[in-house]
């Protein structure tokens, strides 16, 4: 094994660096928002509009699907040629999108821009814990969500703007700019990145299993709300079967390979287990808040389309300064998961009390509850990403971290499913797959939304029961200990 030393980096390559794998994660993160609000104007230019929704599933599916694998290939391949593949399989999927004269292209290129997006959602975490140790990378995974934050904001202004006033092909071509940034800023820097290199067999049979479980998961929550298949359909049925029976198949191979594609050590490690299932129910409730409160402030409120995508701002907002103090928190404090705790019990109680008097409230005072909420699950991100990074080996920093992307990711997808069926049995009338929702197209009782908020408490309060259990290792990196001092590390 030839270990790569981090003394070769200096200060400006590692801020390039970093400026860099934040700029192509900023542009996978816009792509997923920015492509909703110009979904009519695509509909109407290519026509099809039957499969108008899997302009946003197709690129979900192949992103979730192949995060865990970029994990493993940055561990075996090195961080450079993977972030480089990522990028340009992404560029040459933003390429087919601009130039799609008809929905099947315009699919395929999101399917093709999902296949690069997967990378560059995982690959910034483990470039920046090689740069950095632990104790020093939560004050950068507080701009991870400062970044977060601003592409949720920034995607649907932007795409609005640009379907209002300009061809809707710049959605795409904008891509290309930013790109070549990106490999201008880290192409070189990144040749003296710290990493492991060691003798390899890669694990095909173990990846194959592994994105076939997830694809025919993810198809069956894409399948599921559309009105031509539905939850009942054998096709959506026999997808779920499929994938929950591939689990066992999917343990027993790991337990066997020489090489694993993702070693057994670090999906039984209690920190990775309970911190990736507690960050999962947080993206679950999260993606649930995104989606039903836009439609609560239109059906029970009034508000327009526009002002209610715009009444999100406070929520985002309260993540995104929860997420910088965490973080900042984490780089003196002993017990860091205090606070994370603290916010999770903080947005249960306020998502309870939100649902109990979701009919009472005026305007300002449920801004002022989402701006609390967001803050809560915001202080958890963050930290879980650190905690994740701190308990494997630095061999394992890629795979742990393509494993927390995916189970973030995963999260996302199944919360969507689940919320949307409680708002659907609240007599809430949904459509999901866009990312977006329909009502009725009438005024409904705000007590119908009521399930809809106490489920993402009970959500958020299973997050909060499993990252209270998980034990809270000394950080890597604090002075005293050196940057790689060792720690027992949980079975």
């Amino acid at each position: 094994m030839q270990d790569v030393r981090p003394d070769t980096v200096t200060p400006a390559d590692r801020m390039r660096i970093i400026v860099g794998v934040l700029l192509a994660m900023f542009m996978a993160a816009l792509d997923q928002t920015i492509v909703a609000p110009v979904i009519p104007t695509l509909g109407a230019a290519l026509g099809d509009t039957e499969y108008i929704s899997w302009i946003i599933s197709a690129y979900f599916l192949t992103a979730t699907a192949t995060t865990p694998l970029y994990g493993k290939f940055a561990d075996i391949y090195g961080r450079r040629p993977t972030l480089m593949m990522a990028i340009a399989i992404f560029v040459i999927g933003s390429i087919i999108c601009a130039l799609s004269h008809s929905m099947v292209w315009m699919i395929a290129g999101r399917a093709v821009q999902g296949l690069g997006g997967g990378g560059l959602m995982a690959l910034p975490n483990t470039v920046i814990g090689d740069l950095m140790p632990p104790r020093e990378r939560g004050r950068l995974a507080g701009h991870i969500a400062i970044m977060w934050g601003t592409a949720s904001i920034a995607g649907p202004v932007l795409g609005g703007l640009i379907a209002e006033r300009f061809d809707w092909t710049l959605i795409f071509w904008l891509n290309l700019p930013i790109a070549a940034f990106a490999v201008l800023m880290t192409s070189n820097s990144l040749k003296r990145l710290p990493w492991q290199k060691r003798e390899h067999v890669l694990d095909y049979l173990g990846a194959v299993l592994i994105v076939t479980a997830t694809v025919a998961l993810m198809l069956a929550l894409a399948l599921g709300p559309q009105a031509q298949f539905g939850w009942h359909s054998p096709v959506v049925i026999g997808l779920a079967v499929a994938a929950v029976a591939l689990v066992p198949v999917i343990v027993w191979h790991l337990r066997r390979a020489p090489e694993p594609f993702v070693p057994v050590g670090v999906l039984r490690n209690r920190v990775v287990l309970l911190s990736t299932t507690s960050v999962f129910c947080s993206m679950a409730a999260n993606i649930g808040m995104s989606v039903f409160v836009p439609l609560f402030l239109v059906l029970s409120m009034g508000l327009s389309s526009a002002s209610a995508g715009s009444a999100l701002v406070p929520y985002m907002l309260g993540t995104v300064i929860a997420a910088n103090i965490a973080g900042r928190h984490m780089l003196h404090a002993q017990h860091y998961k205090r606070l994370p705790l603290a916010g999770l019990a903080i947005a249960v109680v306020t998502l309870a009390y939100l649902a109990a008097r979701i009919g009472t409230l005026d305007l300002l005072q449920f801004e002022l509850l989402l701006f609390i909420i967001g803050g809560g699950i915001g202080f958890q991100f963050p930290v879980t990403t650190v905690c994740v990074q701190n308990a494997v080996d630095p061999r394992d920093i890629g795979v742990a971290t393509g494993v927390l992307s995916f189970m973030r990711a995963l999260g996302s997808s199944l919360g969507l499913a689940v919320v949307a069926a409680v708002g659907a049995a609240s007599g809430i009338a949904v459509e999901v797959g866009e990312r977006t929702v329909a009502g009725a197209g009438q005024q409904l009782m705000a007590q119908n939304f009521a399930p809809v908020f106490a489920t993402a408490a009970c959500i958020i309060a299973l997050s909060f029961a499993l990252f209270a259990i998980m034990p809270e290792l000394p950080l890597r990196g604090r002075p005293g200990s050196g940057p790689n001092v060792p720690h027992p590390r949980p079975k």
